[in-house]
């Protein structure tokens, strides 16, 4: 499914995991030996958002980037349920299929709920984070454009039929337009060139669970009363200024969970503050690594 068009921004090797739900596509770079770092994305993205933070650290450690199913380039099931349980679920059985040990896990969006529900569970196998403008937290907020879109009918006509999530995102979701070159803008687009293949970005979009009666509350809250345990294990947190989803209120929660956490606050970036910074974002995750080690 990669397309020729921006492969030269992906040069990885695919790896793919069975599910009873499907394959689940994986990149897994570097040595085998190498520090782990576990990079969970969230929507409407998928790997390649972490794309050059994979090429970068493959150098120096073994980094996995998921693809969670129904997106990009994993299996993409129609009546497969697109439960946040269930994506955590994904994210922990592909940690015990490969191993990984002493991880340090990078989430973005809903890969903080997702990724961070993993953590909650096996705190042991966490040594570190680094956090990108996300939550793993209830919040009764949540912007006009994506509560419109969980609107049943209009949502999968605005979503699935006419791509608005994915397309809106590029527009919203990064400030540094220059960025986001027609191969970048590719990348982004390819996997979800369908109304079958944008299943996942409409499931999402139903799953944030904004009352108690919801069906994935209950896995939400559970996460947000485990945060407590992993309060002293070192955390890096780079925010995105200009983000319409996560805004300050989200960081102002991540501070106060966590408050040894170091904090970056980028003035010139957006929700995808990976795209927007990212030779800022390397340097900050190198510098933390290094006082890791030492």
């Amino acid at each position: 499914m990669v397309a020729t068009d921006f492969s030269r921004e992906y040069p990885f090797s695919s790896n793919f995991l069975s599910l009873n739900a499907g394959r689940l596509h994986y990149l897994d770079e570097g040595s085998k030996d190498a520090p782990v770092l576990l990079m969970v994305h969230g929507n409407p993205t998928w790997s390649f958002y972490y794309r050059k933070l994979v090429n970068k650290f493959r150098t120096t450690h073994r980094v996995i980037a998921i693809d969670h199913i129904g997106c990009g380039l994993s299996d993409k099931p129609q009546n497969f349920q697109y439960t946040l349980e269930n994506h955590i679920n994904h994210v922990e059985r592909l940690v015990e299929e490969l191993g990984l040990k002493n991880i340090t896990l990078v989430v973005h969006d809903w890969g903080g709920a997702i990724g961070m529900g993993y953590a909650v569970r096996h705190p042991e196998n966490i040594s570190q984070f680094v956090i990108f403008n996300t939550a793993a937290f209830p919040s009764k907020r949540i912007p006009f454009s994506i509560n419109i879109c969980r609107i049943p009918g209009f949502g999968a006509l605005a979503i699935r039929g006419l791509n608005a999530f994915a397309r809106a995102a590029l527009i919203r979701a990064a400030k540094k337009k220059e960025h986001l070159t027609p191969s970048v803008r590719a990348g982004y687009l390819n996997p979800y060139n369908s109304w079958t293949n944008r299943v996942a970005h409409l499931r999402f979009v139903q799953d944030i669970p904004m009352s108690e009666k919801h069906r994935s509350y209950n896995a939400l809250k559970q996460i947000a009363d485990g945060l407590a345990q992993l309060r002293d294990k070192p955390m890096l947190i780079v925010w995105g200024a200009h983000d319409f989803c996560f805004n300050d209120e989200f960081l102002e929660e991540w501070k106060v969970r966590f408050p040894s956490a170091e904090v970056h606050y980028v003035e010139d970036a957006g929700h995808y503050v990976v795209e927007d910074a990212p030779e800022q974002i390397i340097s900050w995750m190198e510098t933390f690594f290094d006082g890791r080690a030492n």
